[in-house]
């Protein structure tokens, strides 16, 4: 009974210490910069795309890998590898699948907040033509810059804005060249036990075709525990407001990520 007695207060104080833990887990993800090594696997579906009403399936491997590169200073590395399967997509063009292009970027990031609570990041983004069909990507190579600036408040919330360019330097010269420009403004509401909400735009905007991409997402997502392996669960839907051409009307959204904090 003494043994108990001294036990109950330990066994009482482990779902407030996880909730806390979920909670400052939670906040780190909604911060595209922070310290945290984390592996987003993004399920995504597209509807209704092109003449023939095509579907485009893709899974993007999202690794974002932090290194402390001075007392000051971080090295966020964050890179996506798109696999995709597409149906009809341009006309009636059969079925594609395999690897789209690679999009790496490394952030220079401090490792304390601004005086007024904004934290900040810049570097380059590159665009690796390794799309293993003509369908899935560029066939370009690209470079550009790359920032993003958030702040995140005591009452959970996060907004802020991630965007970038990339312009062709080589490639395939019958392909077209590549000057785009991303934008995505997000804002997300965090809730305790690791829970959040999530708004975003992953705006883009074609310069040489003068036309723009605009879907909006809307996200729920948890941190959760799988036996000792932290992660996170979300899912979501979007609509896009325009799209270039006859391009897709709605979508869905489901990302597991793995967490690895302290790494």
């Amino acid at each position: 009974m003494k043994r108990l007695c001294l036990m109950l207060p330990m066994i009482l104080a482990a779902p407030v210490a996880w909730s806390q833990e979920a909670d400052e887990l939670a906040k780190q993800l909604s911060n595209p910069v922070a310290s945290l090594i984390s592996v987003p696997l993004q399920y995504n579906v597209d509807f209704n795309i092109g003449s023939e009403d095509g579907t485009r399936h893709f899974l993007n491997i999202q690794p974002v890998i932090p290194t402390s590169i001075s007392q000051d200073w971080n090295l966020i590395t964050r890179v996506i590898a798109p696999v995709v399967y597409q149906d009809d997509v341009f006309g009636n063009s059969g079925s594609q699948f395999g690897l789209g292009d690679i999009t790496p970027t490394f952030f220079l990031s401090p490792k304390q907040p601004t005086t007024g609570g904004w934290i900040w990041a810049v570097g380059p983004v590159f665009l690796l033509p390794t799309a293993t069909d003509d369908l899935l990507g560029a066939e370009k190579w690209g470079i550009g810059p790359s920032a993003v600036v958030l702040k995140q408040t005591k009452a959970g919330w996060t907004y802020g804005v991630l965007a970038n360019h990339i312009w062709s330097v080589a490639g395939e010269d019958d392909r077209a060249d590549v000057s785009s420009t991303f934008l995505q403004p997000f804002l997300t509401k965090g809730f305790p036990g690791g829970r959040t909400l999530s708004f975003n735009f992953e705006s883009s905007y074609d310069r040489k075709g003068d036309a723009w991409n605009v879907p909006m997402n809307i996200g729920y997502s948890k941190v959760m525990k799988a036996g000792n392996q932290l992660l996170s669960l979300q899912g979501g839907v979007r609509y896009y407001f325009e799209t270039p051409g006859d391009g897709p009307d709605w979508g869905v959204r489901f990302a597991l990520t793995l967490l690895y904090p302290g790494k």
